[in-house]
C-alpha cells in the first residue's frame, strides 16, 4: 500500500496540510516530534486540552441543572419522573458514543490526530448550541425534548472519539519516560471544567431565586460555553500533527482499521472493562453530586456545589501527580491498588455519609473517592495507549471509552437515582461503584498476559 493522499492531508509533506478547493495551501504547524522543544509541547497540550474543557463543561452543566432542564423540556408530572427523564436524556448521548468512536475513530487513524480533533470539536459545538437555544416544552411542545435529545446525540457522537483521540495525541507527543504525566492532562482539563461549572453554579445560586434558575438561569452557563467556542476552535486549528503519526506509513484505510479492530476485539473489551470504574466514579462524584446532595441528603444546594468544586480541584491535583508516579512505579500497581480500595471502602463510606448527612461528611467522602479516581485514571489511560495497537490506537481507545461510558458512566446518575428509589437506601450508589470496581479488577487480572507494545 502506497502513501495515503487525499484532500485533507499530504503525508509526504509533514509541514503542510489541507489544500482548499481553490488551490490555496493552508499552512499547518510543524509536527510534534522527539526533537521538538518543551515550549512547543506545552502549547500543544494546552491547545488540545481547551476543546476537551468545553465538552466536559457542557456535560457537567447538564448534570448540575438536570432538575431545571427536566422541568423546562418535559411535561410536568412528579419530581422523580422529571428528574429521571432529564438523566435519561443525559445518558442517551452516551448510547451513540460507540458509533462515533467507530466512524470518527477510523477517520482519525486514517487522516490524522489533528484533523479528527478539529472535526469532533465542530460537531460538539453544534450540539451545545442546539441545547442552549431550544425553547421549552411550554413554547413548542413535543419538539422541545426531541431537539434536546438530538443535541445530546450529536454531542455524544462527537465525544465518542474526542476523549480517546486526545489521550492518543498526548501519548504520542510525550517525551520518553513521561507518557503517564502527559496523558493525565486529558482528564485534568476536564476537572478545570468541573471547577468552572461549579463556581458559576455557586454564583448563580447566590444571585438568582430557584424560580429564576428554573425559568432561564440554567441557560446562562451553556450560553457562556457557546460564547468561547470561536476562541477554542482557533486553538484547535493551531494544533500540530504528531510526529509519530506522520512517521508511520502506510496509513490504514477505514476498512483496514475496522478489520484490525475486529482482530483485536479482546484488547478493546478489556480496555472497556478497565474504564468502567473510572467513568462511573467520575460521573458519581461530579455530575451526580449536586442532585445527590440536594435531593437525597437534603443539604443546601450551595453546599453541594462547593463540594463538587472541591472535588474538581482535588481531581485536577491528583491526576498529574499520580500520572508522574505511574511513570516511576508502573501502571498496574495503581490499577490493582485503587480497584481493591474502591471495593472495600465505597459502600461503607457512603453508608457513613447517609447515617448523618453533613457538609463535612459529604466533602470527606468525595475527596476520598476523588483520590481513588485520580490515582486509578492516571495509570489506566496511559496503560491503554500502551496495549492497544498503534494502527488502531485512536479508534480502539475511543471504542473502549465509548462502550464503557454508554454502559456505566453516562447512566450513573439515572442508575443511582433509581437504586435509591428502589431500596430507600441513600448509600446504594456505593454498590454500583463497587460493581464497576469488581469489573475493573477482573480486567486488570486478565491483562496480566498483555505486555505494553514497543510502538506505544
Amino acid at each position: 500500500m502506497g502513501p495515503v493522499k487525499d484532500s485533507g492531508h499530504d503525508f509526504e509533506k509533514p509541514g503542510r496540510d489541507r489544500r482548499s478547493t481553490r488551490g490555496t495551501e493552508i499552512p499547518v504547524p510543524e509536527p510534534v516530534t522527539a526533537e521538538t522543544d518543551r515550549l512547543t509541547r506545552i502549547k500543544a497540550v494546552f491547545r488540545v486540552a481547551t476543546g476537551n474543557f468545553l465538552e466536559m463543561y457542557d456535560f457537567t452543566v447538564f448534570g448540575y441543572y438536570a432538575a431545571a432542564i427536566g422541568r423546562t423540556f418535559f411535561p410536568q408530572s412528579s419530581e422523580f419522573a422529571v428528574l429521571m427523564l432529564s438523566f435519561v436524556t443525559f445518558g442517551v448521548g452516551f448510547l451513540i458514543r460507540p458509533l462515533g468512536a467507530l466512524v470518527l475513530g477510523a477517520y482519525i487513524d486514517r487522516r490524522g490526530r489533528r484533523a479528527g480533533l478539529i472535526l469532533t470539536f465542530a460537531l460538539m459545538s453544534i450540539g451545545t448550541l442546539s441545547i442552549a437555544c431550544v425553547p421549552g416544552y411550554a413554547a413548542i411542545g413535543l419538539a422541545a425534548p426531541l431537539l434536546v435529545v438530538a443535541g445530546r446525540l450529536l454531542q455524544g457522537f462527537s465525544a465518542g472519539a474526542e476523549l480517546g483521540s486526545i489521550s492518543v495525541y498526548l501519548s504520542e507527543i510525550a517525551t520518553p519516560g513521561h507518557k503517564g504525566f502527559y496523558t493525565s492532562w486529558q482528564n485534568a482539563s476536564q476537572q478545570c471544567a468541573v471547577v468552572a461549572a461549579a463556581l458559576l453554579g455557586v454564583g448563580l445560586n447566590s444571585s438568582l431565586t430557584r424560580e429564576q434558575m428554573d425559568a432561564w438561569g440554567w441557560r446562562i452557563p451553556l450560553l457562556l460555553g457557546c460564547a468561547i467556542i470561536p476562541f477554542l476552535f482557533m486553538m484547535r486549528r493551531a494544533l500540530p500533527e504528531t510526529g509519530e503519526f506522520l512517521a508511520r506509513k502506510p496509513h490504514f484505510s477505514t476498512r483496514d482499521v475496522m478489520r484490525s479492530l475486529t482482530a483485536n476485539w479482546q484488547v478493546v473489551a478489556l480496555a472497556a472493562m478497565l474504564i468502567a470504574m473510572s467513568t462511573s466514579n467520575f460521573y458519581l462524584i461530579t455530575v451526580y453530586t449536586p442532585t445527590f446532595g440536594r435531593s437525597v441528603l437534603h443539604l443546601a444546594e450551595r453546599d453541594s456545589l462547593v463540594v463538587t468544586l472541591s472535588t474538581g480541584v482535588s481531581n485536577f491535583l491528583w491526576l498529574p501527580i499520580m500520572g508522574a508516579l505511574s511513570d516511576r512505579v508502573g501502571r498496574r500497581p495503581l490499577l490493582f491498588g485503587c480497584t481493591i480500595l474502591v471495593l472495600s471502602t465505597a459502600y461503607p463510606a457512603l453508608s457513613w455519609l447517609a447515617g448523618s448527612p453533613s457538609f463535612l461528611r459529604l466533602l470527606s467522602v468525595q475527596l476520598w473517592l476523588s483520590f481513588l479516581y485520580g490515582s486509578y485514571n492516571a495509570g489506566m489511560v496511559v496503560y491503554l495507549t500502551e496495549i492497544i495497537p498503534a494502527d488502531v490506537r485512536a479508534s480502539g481507545f475511543s471504542l473502549a471509552q465509548s462502550v464503557a461510558a454508554a454502559l456505566f458512566g453516562g447512566f450513573t446518575p439515572a442508575i443511582c437515582t433509581y437504586f435509591i428509589r428502589l431500596t430507600n437506601n441513600p448509600a446504594s450508589p456505593g454498590l454500583w461503584l463497587s460493581l464497576t470496581a469488581a469489573i475493573a479488577l477482573t480486567a486488570t487480572l486478565l491483562c496480566s498476559r498483555l505486555q505494553p507494545r514497543s510502538d506505544a
